[in-house]
Formats: structure tokens, sequence, C-alpha cells
């Protein structure tokens, strides 16, 4: 959105900076407080959370901000930023909740954090930037709709494949296209990495090897999958998507889908590997009229059915920016759910796994992520990827096998769980036509 740099600009000249919580100083999250500081002017970093409080400031010294104020109370917090010093703090209490703040991003890729994190925000009538796509996958749409009551915006970003991927459906559906594909591109799929195997690339680029291991493993593609899907009321045309390899252009795709599939389908989220230009997103649209056909002919798009339209990268943080000031300028959504998902992300054993071990959850040694249509995962009891983690295995489950909620004990007390009953019984999946 170009017209966001020039109201950031009046918003500096103005001396009315809007004002971010970035909760979680890793990697994304440093990376984003440096683009806030040095590269983003009419904005500013409040505060910042962590559970170690050192690594926040940490990631404002990183940004060459000093005086960092270390604060326990929502009056201490407030007269810091009142006074423009920069905030640090292990608890989101008590900056969410100042009249100073506008935005609040979530950096953190925790589940259970991140749904208490969102519903505070919301509750205090801030905007929320889900740098987490796990919490968007698993109770996005019940987000969604607690944040519209309250008058507020909860979106994905900017930057990561999802709002990439969104940004180009906007395009495409702007110049009079439909798009029937939305795909991300990846270099590597191998459902059984693990935090061992990924260990080293992990070190070489200050990441957690859980989080890298999500990536490998195809959980983090299967979420950001399934985000799009939601947002576009598109499905998945099997359990897992198509997934093909295909070491050639994204634009040669254009032959490798049924179009009558898609157009029953309403549409397909799916993922490549091994295309260029990687890393990238991409988006197989159609267009109803002969005429403008004959243009994009023309315009060196092909003869159809399917034209083919990619972004060649994806830049994380740097564009997270763009969606705080979309949400809080403009009341505008990178990327949300329409209502009720369409796709789920299920837990899949990553190896044979025993009664009575505890799941381990995201990116580790025990499963990994597939998405699934929404109305199979109701139906089958699936237990989603998301509220994976701490769950007790009541039954022996075989590897590469979906996990059910019969065969687990939920751990007591779990907002995420709270928030998962909330949304069936808000947001039921619909019955969706087989692919």
């Amino acid at each position: 959105m170009i017209l966001v740099d020039t109201a950031l600009e009046r918003r500096q000249q103005e001396g009315r900076p809007i004002r971010v919580v970035v909760v979680g100083a890793g990697f994304m999250g440093r990376g984003l407080v440096n683009q806030i500081v040095n590269s983003t002017p009419g904005m500013e970093v409040a505060a910042i959370v962590n559970r170690t409080v050192d690594k926040a400031e940490r990631a404002y010294a990183e940004a060459g901000v000093s005086g960092a104020r270390r604060v326990s109370t929502a009056a201490e917090a407030d007269a810091a930023i009142a006074a423009g010093l920069p905030v640090v703090t292990d608890d989101y209490g008590v900056v969410v909740a100042s009249d100073a703040v506008d935005a609040v991003v979530d950096a953190t890729g925790a589940v259970e954090y991140g749904c208490h994190l969102a519903l505070a925000s919301i509750e205090h009538g801030k905007h929320v930037v889900l740098m987490n796509a796990e919490v968007d996958g698993t109770v996005g749409p019940i987000l969604s709709e607690r944040a519209r009551a309250a008058g507020v915006v909860i979106t994905g970003c900017d930057g990561d494949q999802p709002g990439v991927q969104m940004n180009l459906v906007r395009f495409v559906r702007g110049i009079g296209l439909r798009p029937l594909v939305c795909g991300n591109i990846k270099g590597l799929q191998d459902e059984y990495r693990t935090p061992t195997t990924q260990q080293a690339f992990a070190e070489k680029w200050g990441q957690d090897p859980y989080m890298v291991t999500s990536f490998a493993d195809g959980t983090k593609v299967s979420f950001e999958q399934a985000l799009v899907a939601n947002a576009t009321g598109m499905t998945v045309s099997q359990r897992g998507m198509l997934g093909m390899d295909h070491h050639a252009h994204i634009d040669e795709l254009t032959s490798r889908y049924d179009v009558a599939e898609l157009e029953n389908a309403g549409g397909v989220v799916d993922y490549v590997v091994g295309s260029k230009p990687g890393p990238g997103v991409f988006v197989l649209a159609t267009h109803d009229d002969p005429k403008q056909r004959h243009y994009l002919n023309l315009y060196k798009l092909g003869e159809g059915p399917l034209y083919s339209f990619y972004t060649p990268y994806h830049l994380c943080h740097f564009e997270v920016p763009q969606t705080v000031a979309r949400a809080v300028l403009f009341g505008d959504a990178t990327i949300a759910p329409l209502g009720a998902p369409t796709v789920e992300v299920v837990t899949t054993a990553k190896r044979d796994l025993k009664a009575g071990e505890v799941l381990d959850g995201l990116g580790g040694y025990d499963t990994y992520g597939v998405a699934e249509r929404a109305d199979v995962t109701a139906a089958e009891e699936l237990l989603p990827m998301g509220v994976a983690e701490g769950c007790t295995l009541t039954h022996d489950v075989a590897k590469d096998s979906v996990i059910t909620y019969a065969d687990v004990l939920l751990p007591a007390g779990r907002l995420v769980d709270e928030l998962r009953a909330a949304q069936a019984t808000e947001l039921p999946a619909r019955q969706l036509a087989e692919v």
C-alpha cells in the first residue's frame, strides 16, 4: 500500500507517531524493533515485552536506543511512555492497557501465551498484529470476531507469506481476475526433520531450532496456507495439500492444475517445492471475459485459462510496520479470516508414539502439522496442531497417523481450548464440496 508512507510521514510531521508494543524479543522481534526505530518515520516502539527483560533491553540497544526504563505497573508504564522513554517489562498487562499505545505486535510464536495476549489487547482497544501464524491458524476466526465486536483490527502481517499472498490476491481481484490457486514456494519439505537436524542452521542464523524445524517439517507452511484459505474461502485439494515438486519457473504451473476442479472447489491453497523464483508466493487466476483474455495474452501472460502472478520474495519483519500503519490509520487488515474456518492444521505423528508420552508441540521431535479441510477436522475430531503441545497420549499412535482428540488428554485450564470450543460453537465449519 503505497499510501502508507505518506500517511506515516504526516504523522511524523504532526508529532503524533503511532506507538507500538512489541511482544517477543527473539530473532524476528529484534529485527522489527530495529526496522521501526531506524527506518519507519511516524512510528515508535513504546515498549518491548519479553519474559527475560534483559533480552528486551538488548533489542532496544541493538537498534541504537539507550535508557530503557524497566516497569512493573501500569502507572509506571503510562508515566514512562508519556515522557517519551522506552519501556521494557516482562508483563504485557502493564503496557497493553496504556492509553498511549496504539497497537500490539505478537512476535512470540507461542500459542497459549499468544491467546492471552491477543484477548487482553482487544479488551483494551488495541489493534493486534500477529507475527504468530500458529495462534492465527488455531483460533484466528474467533479472535477476529472478538476484535470486530471491540472495534479494533487483528491481522496477520505483511512480509510473511500469507500476507504477501493476500496482497497479491487483492491486486489480482482488483484488475478483474478470479484467483483459483494461492501458493507458497518452498525450498525444502521433510516431515521428519527435528531440532537436532536443524541445530546447525539455527545457530548460523541466530534462530530457535524448534522454529526452524517447523519451517522444514511442513508445519509452518501448513499454518501459512490455512491462513490464506480462511481469508479467501478457499480449501485444500487433499490432506496436506498437493505439494508438488516443480523445479522450473512458477509460470509453468498454469498447466498442472485442472481448472474445472479448481472452480468446483472455489479455489485451493497449495505449495510447491523447488520452483523459481523462490522463496516467493504465487497466485494462479482466471478471467471470464474473452476480450480481456486477449489483452492478457498480448501482455505476455499467455493464453490462459490460468494466468500466473507472483512475488519473488517475502521480507518478513521489514514489512510489518506497513501492517501496523494499515490497521491503525486505515482500519485495514492485511490478512484476516472471513468467518468460519475452511482449513485447519492437524497434528500428525512424526514417529511411533506411545501412550503416556507428552507431546512437545511445534517444530519438535513428536509431531508435524498438515493442512486439512475444517469440516473434515471437525467431523473426525482431529487434534489441531496449535493445541497439541502438552497433551498426554492415551493411545499408541503410529508414525504419520493423524492424532485425534480421543487419543489425548488436554492440559487443564488452557485458554486456547476455551477459544477452540467457542469457535466451534459460534463459527462452525461448513460442509465443502470435494475437490
